[in-house]
Formats: C-alpha cells, structure tokens, sequence
C-alpha cells in the first residue's frame, strides 16, 4: 500500500528539483525527506528519481506515479471539504498569497463583502509577487493564490490546481512628459524600439508581458533600469530615464504630472489575473465563499 504522505514529497521533489528545496518546503530535514523517497520506491518496486545535474528528475515511473498523485491529493482536499461541509458553519482562516494591485483591486473589496455575507470567514493576506502565490499555494504555506499569467506558470490542466480567471488589463504606455510621441492618442511600441526602457526584473510576470509584447511588436527593448516598484518606474520615466508599460490599475492614485500615459495600439500588452486553489480544496466552506466573492469583485475591474 502506498502512503499517500509520501506522494506529498515526491509531488514536492517534483516541483523543486531537489531534496534541500523540497525539504525546506516541507519544514523536514533533507535526510528525512531521502528516507522517505526511499520507503516509497520501495512500496512502488521501481525507481522514481534519478540524479540529474545538482538536482534530480523523475524517471518515466516516477512521472507516472506523480499523475496518480495530483489525483489522490486533490481527491484528499476534497474529503477535507466534504467533511468541513458537513461540520458545518463557515468559520476559520483563510492565507491568500497575493500581488500588490490584485490585492488593492480585488483582494481587499473581497475582504470588506466576507465581512458582511460571511462573518465567520476571517482571511490572511501575504503580498507576494505574482509568480510567487502559486510556489506558495503548492507548498501548504497559502489556501489560495492570487497570480498572473507569465511564461512557465502552470496551466489551467495543471493537475495539482484549480484555477478561476479574474480578469484581464491593459499595460499602457507611460512616456516623459517631453517625448516626441507624448501627445499622440496612441502609441505603437514599434516606434519605441530605440528607446531605452524601465522594466521589472526578469522573473516578474509584468516583465514578460512587456517582453512578449515588444517581441510581437519586432523588437527587442533596451531595459537599461529595472524596478519591481511601479511608482519607482513611473518615476524615472518622469526624470528622462526612458519609456516603460505600466498595468492600467498599477497607475491609478500616482502623480502622473511628469509622465503622459497613453493606449498601446496594435497588439496589445495585456495582463491576466487568475486565483488558485489546490485542486480538490475549492469546494472546501472556507474557500468556495471567498473565491465567489473574489469572482464578483473581479466584475468590478475596468477591462475585467
């Protein structure tokens, strides 16, 4: 008989690449964490991870065995649920982990509705960059991730998630007040090929939107600052210091006095906001009433 808690390693040793990695997600010593991998290949009778470089890959058994356990692990999160639904009464603590403006636009509206339509429902937010939530989510350390879209996140067949789109906005065009193209309606990023830019640092999926859409556009940009602070980008673009693309909601409440913001015409910079739970746990009391209420509030987003 297989022990389910070891699938939680592997899925772990999966996800990490390596024993030290896995095993300081899951608050266990590396040894305990090899023991462990051990005892199930034993119970398996085949050998499920081989070295690889400094870390280890999963055999072609071990990538099966790794199929069964999305299935199992979420079928346990939805006993958890049921069992949860039948206790009854939605009262506990929820951990979302949460990018900046998803919790200033969807986040913290949904706080204030749980308040009024379910009381018992108390949640707790960590701010983490949108390719973060998801790390979190997987290692037990959230209940729910607020991320983005951004090249090698899981996908919506990821069997480890269950994944619920919030909506999607528009990067504009944020140029000093002096550039040439300043006061056009709309700007082509093509003509912002030879301009030096402002960006976020590679591994911020706002740095891959703007990555893929000057890409499209037929260019490669020039990041010659780099900030994962949008009100630190808007800044050095008002001194002079290049052209950026900003989420639209990043740049509501700044001073924009020295910038000009304008729409991106031609294929468009867009970011795409999803919550996440693991799959089986979005049924669970605690967390199906705070996914409506992010659904809900997500309606209130413009261009959502």
């Amino acid at each position: 008989m297989i022990d389910p808690r070891r699938l939680r390693i592997l899925r772990a040793v999966a996800d990490h690449r390596t024993v030290t990695a896995a095993a300081a997600a899951l608050y266990l010593t590396p040894s305990a964490v090899s023991q462990q991998l051990a005892a199930l290949e034993q119970e398996t009778g085949h050998t499920l991870l081989t070295r690889s470089g400094r870390g280890v890959r999963l055999t072609a058994a071990g990538e099966i065995l790794l199929g069964h356990a999305h299935e199992v692990l979420a079928q346990l999160e939805r006993a958890e649920a049921e069992l949860a639904a039948y206790a009854g009464g939605a009262a506990g603590e929820v951990t979302v982990a949460a990018f900046a403006t998803g919790i200033a636009e969807v986040l913290a509206p949904a706080i204030a509705r749980l308040a009024l339509e379910h009381p018992g429902i108390r949640l707790r937010v960590r701010d983490a960059e949108g390719d973060q939530s998801l790390p979190q989510l997987l290692d037990g350390e959230a209940d729910l991730a607020l991320a983005v879209e951004y090249r090698g996140a899981p996908g919506a067949d990821d069997g480890r998630l269950s994944v619920i789109p919030l909506y999607a906005e528009p990067f504009d065009a944020v140029l000093p007040v002096g550039h040439p193209l300043a006061d056009l309606p709309a700007v082509a990023l093509a003509d912002l090929s030879d301009a030096e830019w402002v960006g976020q640092y590679p591994g911020n999926p706002c740095h891959d939107v703007t990555l893929l859409a000057c890409e499209l556009a037929g260019f490669q940009p020039r990041f010659v600052h780099s900030s994962d602070d949008f009100r630190a980008v808007t800044a050095l673009v008002g001194a002079g210091a290049g052209v950026a693309l900003v989420p639209r909601s990043a740049l509501r409440g700044m001073d924009l006095k020295e910038v000009r913001v304008r729409p991106v015409s031609g294929p468009a910079a867009t970011r795409r906001v999803f919550a996440a739970a693991r799959r089986g746990a979005e049924t669970h009391p605690l967390i199906a009433p705070v996914l409506a209420a992010l659904s809900r509030e997500a309606e209130r987003v413009p261009g959502g």
